[in-house]
């Protein structure tokens, strides 16, 4: 069975960036607390801009955090976060689709896979760990259901 899961280091990123920008909203909230040398607008503006990126960030790495399992004749999706797991077996797979975006000369690939119960499940290369391998599993068992995407730059 080979499983893809969220790589560790997208998530150790991520986090990074969320507790500097709570540090910086801890700052900017006790410099008005006790000096007060900027407007209240400019106060105001930089509690509100932190804390929107803060919460779309978190909503970011939640939404990330799950996995997709493929074996035996099924695939198995996991969100731990809605406590929700589904197994399908391959021939409830209605299509699939790798998209390859080139950016910056990077490479970027992203697989969805949607099922018949109109469903879908996305995962990345540089997200999710074992991307290749789930892609040639898919191209073994299931070559009549994939999309052909161009590449797109």
């Amino acid at each position: 069975m080979i499983h893809s899961r969220p790589k560790p280091s997208t998530f150790i990123a991520l986090g990074l960036i969320v507790l500097v920008q709570i540090f910086g909203l801890v700052y900017i909230l006790n410099h008005f607390a006790t000096k007060r040398s900027f407007g209240l607008p400019i106060y105001l503006s930089g509690t509100a801009i932190l804390t929107l990126v803060i919460v779309l960030l978190l909503v970011k790495m939640m939404a990330a955090y799950k996995f997709i399992a493929i074996g035996k004749d099924q695939i198995i999706t996991r969100l731990p976060l809605r406590g929700k797991t589904t197994t399908y077996s391959l021939s409830e797979v209605m299509v699939w689709e790798e998209e390859n975006v080139i950016t910056n000369k990077r490479e970027f690939k992203q697989l969805t896979i949607v099922f018949e119960d109109k469903s879908s499940f996305s995962i990345s290369n540089h997200e999710h760990l074992n991307y290749e391998e789930f892609v040639k599993s898919l191209n073994k068992k299931l070559p009549k259901k994939k999309i052909t995407a161009g590449k797109k730059s």
